[in-house]
């Protein structure tokens, strides 16, 4: 199994055929059967959950039978031709799944028979999350100060807030330098274990997936960036 998740910018000018895009590119992904997963989303403005959208920012997230199915999407399907005609940036993340837990619409996407317990290398996490309707108001009074804390938390490289829909339909992409920094943040954080309890408590959400990712490899630029450039050394080591 194999994880995709591209970030694709477009021109400003081409800001309708993104939005086009979440439309048509659906028939393509549906039609092919190496890829056994998939969900087109937008992007909001800042690193994390967000109520502002980025109008020229997409995603794609994808699982893969291969790395060889994913090659051959990416060098030569339609939604390939179409980013290199229409975005003027495109970031691609490939990574195998460590762990996983709960549903994504009734799903577990990245069901493994075995993972890697021991990995402590560069690590990707996924948390997203359907919010119910009648606890939106909450949730969202207590996103903004976390993702605050987790981008000044030492291991931290970056993140991604995508989404499914506007408000409701949330997740976030986050990437940290080693699984110990991505733990002391999730569990030795007051913040984040506050509003994990007041999840848990106030039951926030209808649906939620959490899933960490051991990172493979990245390519390109997110806003003129590679953002995982400091660590691309681990990965190719740990590739050898």
């Amino acid at each position: 199994m194999l994880v995709s998740i591209s970030i694709v910018r477009y021109r400003p000018l081409f800001v309708p055929l993104a939005v086009l895009a979440m439309a048509i590119h659906r028939i393509p992904l549906a039609l092919n059967k190496s890829c056994t997963f998939w969900k087109l989303m937008g992007c909001g403005k800042n690193g994390s959950f967000d109520l502002q959208p980025d109008w020229q920012q997409w995603a794609l997230l994808a699982v893969w039978t291969s790395e060889e199915d994913f090659k051959r999407f990416n060098e030569s399907s339609f939604i390939a031709w179409w980013w290199k005609k229409f975005t003027k940036e495109q970031w691609t993340v490939l990574s195998i799944p460590l762990a996983s837990h709960g549903k994504w619409d009734g799903k577990d996407p990245f069901k493994m028979d075995n993972y890697e317990a021991n990995y402590n290398g560069p690590v990707a996490v996924l948390t997203r999350a359907t919010i119910r309707l009648n606890k939106l108001s909450q949730f969202w009074a207590n996103v903004e100060p976390v993702a605050e804390i987790m981008t000044k938390a030492p291991g931290y490289i970056c993140s991604i807030g995508i989404g499914e829909a506007p408000y409701f339909r949330q997740a976030t992409l986050s990437i940290w330098k080693n699984m110990e920094s991505m733990k002391a943040f999730a569990y030795g954080s007051a913040k984040h274990a506050e509003v994990i309890r007041k999840t848990r408590k106030l039951d926030w959400y209808s649906e939620e997936l959490f899933a960490r990712f051991r990172l493979l490899s990245g390519k390109g630029s997110n806003k003129g960036i590679d953002p995982i450039k400091e660590i691309q050394q681990d990965l190719l080591k740990a590739k050898q």
